[in-house]
């Protein structure tokens, strides 16, 4: 079962984003489109700031955002406890900060977990501590190192923090708990901030699936595909 949770910003939180985003609306406005695929890092730099304020505006790695609430965070610690009793769950994210962030939640409740990113070296043995300690209830992977290869059947909840262009990856990312020997139901949670890029992702995904199921394996590369009303579309 899939289902997707809207995480309300806090009013600072959502003028961080707004003034973003303004910015970058009236970039793409003013810039044609063969400039636009010349400046295409300059794009998805912009593109990945916005999704990583939807996140948090700590993600952005300004002192002065140090602190600054997280929509996303507050209510993903809200879901955790109250389903880690009867459930063990997978969180994912493509960014390694975001997770730090939540980790730095679970550590101030004393909420036993696990974490896997591009830089752990100790691969079997974190996947082996989550899959037999009934303790450690919550596994945060990033979607890179986590969205292939491991067979995570102890657990029957999967967070999806972020939306990624591509949604076979993410859909990779979800069955690693739907693998044989899984005989519980397996519920998939998007977080997803209303009235921002993640939306409108959502919304690409569907309108361009056959074309990212076949052929988008990076955030480039999905990129390329998109016209400056693609753009638009994406900046309210």
């Amino acid at each position: 079962t899939e289902m997707i949770l809207y995480c309300e910003m806090q009013p600072e939180q959502r003028r961080i984003y707004d003034a973003y985003e303004k910015e970058f609306r009236e970039f793409i406005s003013a810039t044609d489109n063969e400039l636009l695929k010349k400046r295409s890092m300059y794009v998805l730099k912009g593109l990945t700031r916005l999704r990583q304020i939807c996140d948090s505006p700590q993600l952005l790695g300004e002192d002065r955002l140090k602190g600054e609430a997280s929509a996303k965070i507050d209510l993903l610690m809200e879901q955790l406890e109250s389903k880690m009793t009867q459930h063990k769950i997978l969180v994912f994210s493509q960014f390694v900060s975001m997770l730090d962030l939540i980790k730095e939640q679970l550590d101030d409740k004393g909420i036993p977990h696990v974490m896997l990113t591009g830089s752990t070296k100790n691969r079997d043995n974190v996947v082996n501590e989550f899959q037999t300690n009934d303790k450690v209830r919550v596994f945060l992977i990033s979607l890179k190192a986590g969205g292939t290869g491991l067979n995570l059947t102890a657990a029957d909840y999967v967070y999806l923090v972020d939306p990624w262009w591509n949604p076979a990856v993410e859909n990779q990312a979800i069955d690693r708990v739907h693998r044989i020997g899984q005989h519980k139901n397996i519920m998939a949670v998007r977080l997803i901030c209303a009235g921002t890029v993640e939306e409108k992702i959502m919304n690409l995904q569907e309108s361009k699936k056959e074309l990212a199921t076949n052929m988008i394996s990076t955030d480039a590369s999905f990129l390329s595909t998109l016209s400056k009303n693609d753009l638009l579309r994406l900046l309210s």
